[in-house]
């Protein structure tokens, strides 16, 4: 893992968030993007062109916030961009050859019952960028024990596993998957190829109505340090992406990072 991305909000928990950035990537050697996206709506008649003054007042903030953290050695670049969110992230992302997006789960929400808001709810259900999902306040911490939850095991797509395998292997961490019998369950979804069946040690597998309550049932029995799931068009939070916003009572990851991999198929 090279190359990290973090997006930058407005949230009261950017500072904190951004440390765990850095901290991440120093265990990787990696490289940090610190980056914030703005859009310019102008009304009909407006004379003074804001394109500058935005771009100008953004590096100014991203370059002070990098200033009040403890970069370790790190090294970081601010960069700004004007586009709409998701396809400028994509073209950044791509551009950069970004393997990871480090994300905070409300980057302008000030809702306490918001897990993820609107802006990172977008970049995790519209994208197939690899992403972290790290809880507000959460302090670095090597990474010991990872769940990975499946209810299909069909890899189709190289590579999409190779976030999982780089934190695995730099923490030597154990990781453990848990797979998912749902009543649509097809044939092989339960079979792990050679890949998977290197990466873990234990594997349980459960009948569930959705992957999602069998984490949330899970995940309290076994205590990982994260939680490893992909993105599916109807897959795992499913019935929480239908809207971009996501609250705390649907969804009671909050304490550990989430690790979203792109589709296996």
């Amino acid at each position: 893992m090279k190359t990290i991305l973090v997006p930058v909000g407005s949230s009261k928990n950017a500072k904190s968030h951004l440390q765990y950035a850095i901290d991440f990537a120093k265990a990787f050697g990696a490289k940090l993007y610190v980056v914030q996206i703005y859009n310019v709506y102008t009304k009909a008649g407006t004379m003074i062109k804001v394109d500058h003054i935005l771009e100008r007042e953004s590096k100014a903030f991203l370059d002070a916030h990098v200033a009040s953290i403890d970069t370790k050695d790190v090294a970081v670049y601010t960069r700004t961009f004007k586009g709409k969110l998701i396809d400028t992230l994509e073209q950044v992302c791509n551009a950069l050859d970004v393997d990871l997006i480090i994300l905070e789960p409300r980057t302008n929400s000030i809702k306490d019952e918001v897990y993820l808001g609107k802006t990172s709810g977008k970049i995790i259900k519209r994208t197939q960028i690899p992403a972290l999902i790290v809880p507000e306040g959460y302090v670095y911490k090597p990474i010991v024990k990872i769940l990975i939850a499946l209810k299909s095991a069909v890899i189709k797509r190289e590579g999409v596993l190779n976030p999982l395998i780089s934190i695995k292997d730099k923490f030597k961490a154990v990781a453990n998957i848990l797979l998912v019998k749902t009543p649509l369950h097809s044939k092989n979804d339960l079979d792990l190829n050679a890949e998977i069946l290197g990466l873990v040690t234990n594997k349980t597998t459960v009948e569930s109505p959705t992957t999602f309550q069998a984490v949330l049932e899970h995940a309290k029995a076994n205590y990982p340090d994260m939680l490893c799931v992909v993105r599916r068009q109807r897959g795992f939070f499913s019935k929480l992406w239908e809207k971009d916003t996501i609250l705390k009572k649907d969804f009671h990851s909050t304490t550990m990072p989430v690790l979203v991999l792109r589709g296996l198929k």
